[in-house]
């Protein structure tokens, strides 16, 4: 580390000291859980005790019995959030002056405003600054970080020389957008990548094109947040800056909650933190192991809005480890959005990493959205050089893992929009049958 950016490191633990050392002892907590697995018999403990507090202090609980089970609480989601906002609230924390809000970026509907009391705030920065270690980002790092910088986000002057942060924009990502970031990643000697994955891959992608040379970068961490980033991007980040592309698993409502594995697409969840469930796609029941669920949060230290049974809108599979009561969750297959799945000429869910996998490298081709319309029928939309691209190679790719009556559209483009938020959809699913259930 620099001498200012030691400086930060020890600064922040220094203070955190002074204030009672709140944000050490989470650290520790989620680093020990990381490690070993968390206490089963501690969770159960902390569910009931978040039970037992939204049932006395918020409306939309208030007629249950205290010691209900989770699995007898209803599933959530963020409509039932806006329909009930006033509900979920906990009289306790209502008027708190330390209480923090913040805003959904309502790319898939309407942006939702989420409270959050101190404690729950501590162990969201505790479990930010350990799952950054753990991709390689460390306090005190000069970061740039790439979204779209709407004005509830925006930070102030003091603040970026406070966290040693660099805002890009990212709702522009042509060549002049591109180069602009590229000169600032070095000049400034960037350590810490942080993003959108798509404006991450947008960024790669013009380093290949241009052939930029990145021998004098200084990036040692790259995180993707957000989106999916597919696997040909992260190694093509991993071989340009020569440093580990690990995905945080994140949302604004909850926080950082997980990072991806090191060697492989599945993400380790901070289970000090949260507990998930992975309940079936078409019922409350509990996934088999294996199978393909919906993911189902519950934030074990939001208490001025408990967060409980919360349909995040992704899905994945699952592996849980016990051992000596113990546990560890991991992701082995994280899908995305319900939005964002497809599905093949039989109903079988279908990778996302199945389409984007096959077409990062596909000679010509600068930006694509493949589209289910109906059971049988996709649109691929490309925005590239029709006469480089071979349209073969990308049907014999994809067809295989859709069936054999998949009818597969292509139609070129001019340009393939990203959404209001500034992240970019690569899979979109248009089918009534599966947008219903």
């Amino acid at each position: 580390m620099l001498i200012d950016e030691k400086l930060r490191w020890y600064g922040f633990w220094l203070l955190d000291a002074v204030k009672g050392g709140r944000v050490r002892k989470y650290y520790n907590q989620i680093h020990r859980g990381f490690c070993d697995g968390t206490s089963l018999e501690e969770t159960r403990e902390k569910l009931q005790k978040l039970i037992a507090h939204a049932v006395r202090t918020t409306g939309y609980y208030k007629e249950y019995p205290e010691d209900t089970p989770l699995e007898q609480l209803p599933v959530v989601n963020k409509d039932t959030f806006r329909e009930h906002y006033g509900e979920f609230q906990s009289s306790v924390f209502r008027e708190a002056s330390d209480n923090r809000i913040m805003c959904t970026s309502g790319s898939t509907g309407t942006p939702l405003r989420m409270i959050q009391n101190k404690d729950k705030i501590d162990h969201n920065t505790a479990g930010g600054i350990f799952l950054g270690a753990v991709g390689g980002y460390y306090i005190g790092m000069k970061e740039a970080f790439l979204r779209v910088w709407v004005n509830n986000v925006k930070k102030s002057r003091l603040r970026l020389l406070q966290e040693n942060l660099i805002m890009m924009d990212s709702s522009n990502l042509d060549d002049t957008a591109l180069s602009e970031m590229t000169d600032i990643i070095r000049k400034k000697k960037v350590k810490c990548l942080v993003g959108y994955s798509s404006a991450l891959g947008e960024l790669s992608r013009y380093i290949d094109r241009h052939q930029v040379p990145t021998e004098s970068f200084q990036v040692k961490s790259v995180i993707p947040i957000s989106e999916a980033m597919p696997r040909a991007d992260r190694e093509a980040l991993q071989r340009q800056f020569s440093c580990p592309v690990r995905a945080w698993y994140s949302n604004e409502e909850n926080g950082i909650m997980g990072i991806q594995n090191k060697k492989d697409e599945g993400y380790h969840i901070d289970t000090e933190s949260y507990y998930y469930e992975i309940l079936k796609m078409d019922s409350n029941e509990p996934a088999e192991p294996g199978e393909l669920g919906r993911i189902v949060i519950t934030d074990l230290y939001n208490y001025a809005f408990p967060i409980i049974r919360y349909d995040n809108g992704d899905t994945a599979i699952a592996r849980k480890r016990v051992k000596d009561g113990r546990y560890q969750l991991i992701l082995t297959e994280l899908y995305g959005r319900r939005s964002d799945l497809i599905y093949d000429c039989e109903g079988r869910p279908v990778t996302p990493y199945i389409i984007t996998n096959n077409m990062w490298d596909v000679r010509g081709v600068r930006q694509f959205r493949f589209i289910q319309m109906d059971e049988t029928k996709y649109t691929l939309w490309l925005n590239g050089n029709k006469d480089e691209i071979d349209e073969t190679l990308i049907l014999e790719r994809i067809r295989p893992h859709l069936g054999e009556k998949a009818l597969i559209t292509i139609e070129y483009v001019d340009e393939i929009p990203v959404l209001q938020s500034g992240k970019r959809k690569y899979i979109e699913n248009r089918c009534e049958k599966y947008r219903r259930q």
